[in-house]
């Protein structure tokens, strides 16, 4: 299977390309570009194309988010006429109020907010205009390395011992970049060998939990394995946003479809997590040891 992924850059085009390095199965290419146009659809023949999410689009300046609504709209355009499925992931965010129960894959975001409803609109028109597509809606995503890497910023901004922010009234399900990416090619693995199960799903970590909760949880882990290597590192301090004091936010996704249809389980953030810190301190580790950088491999 052939997989072609745009925006190179991406924490999960990242992942993706660890992930298709580690099977014999799959075949990546990956192009930084954020629109695909139909000479270099028909040079690579994909079985699929990817695009990764727009990450937290609540923040994003309007023009960016309509940018890549349209992006994503000509790459279907093209997908369509060559006969290429399409898969988009996109953020949780879309759901901007929450919902009291966690929400299923059939819900469709209804925003308040202008930017949100323009991604909205092209959803509404993958799903009307191009039935072999997958739209993967995810929980706030978190690597170690390249963009949107919310954990890389996380750790960044720590070790540099300046404050980080984070909502206490907004419940989330953070989810690893390369537990969305190992989901993903099993997902169109199945799809390549027939399974033909098009639309939409949801995919997120296991455990609710506040974005603040979260923050401090990564703080306090990096500053006990800091300190486990002998490294005197004052950490900058966390502090905790109210911003829906009358109706906090709920953001669960129901990822019992995507179980049910393709057998793909959540995976626990806090596992993975906690993964990753060990990683980055081993790399930061052999850094601090090396007068030449890091340590080659």
């Amino acid at each position: 299977m052939k997989l072609l992924i745009l925006d190179a850059g991406h924490c999960l085009s990242l992942a993706l390309a660890r992930e298709a390095n580690r099977r014999s199965d799959t075949e990546l290419v990956i192009d930084a570009a954020s629109v695909v146009d139909a000479e270099r659809l028909a040079e690579v023949a994909p079985d699929a194309l990817i695009i990764p999410p727009l990450s937290r689009p609540i923040r994003a300046a309007p023009a960016e988010v309509t940018a890549h609504a349209e992006a994503v709209e000509q790459c279907m355009e093209r997908c369509r006429e060559a006969g290429v499925p399409l898969v988009w992931c996109v953020s949780d965010q879309l759901y901007e109020d929450g919902f009291a129960e966690p929400i299923d894959e059939h819900v469709i975001p209804r925003p308040r907010d202008e930017s949100l409803r323009r991604l909205v609109v092209t959803g509404d028109r993958i799903r009307a205009e191009h039935p072999r597509h997958l739209i993967v809606r995810l929980g706030p995503l978190f690597a170690l390395e390249g963009g949107h890497a919310w954990l890389a910023e996380l750790i960044d901004t720590l070790v540099s011992g300046r404050e980080v922010r984070g909502e206490a009234d907004v419940t989330c399900c953070p989810t690893s970049a390369d537990a969305v990416a190992m989901a993903l090619i099993g997902m169109l693995q199945q799809q390549y060998c027939g399974a033909g199960a098009w639309g939409s799903y949801h995919m997120a970590g296991t455990e609710p939990v506040s974005v603040y909760t979260f923050v401090s949880m990564v703080r306090t882990q990096l500053a006990t394995r800091l300190e486990g290597r002998g490294e005197q590192v004052t950490l900058g301090e966390v502090k905790a946003l109210h911003h829906h004091h009358d109706h906090p936010l709920r953001r669960v996704l129901n990822c019992r479809r995507v179980l049910e249809v393709f057998g793909v389980h959540q995976k626990p953030w806090r596992l993975e997590v906690g993964t990753m810190l060990d990683a980055w301190c081993q790399a930061n580790h052999r850094c601090q040891e090396s007068p030449e950088g890091p340590a080659s491999s």
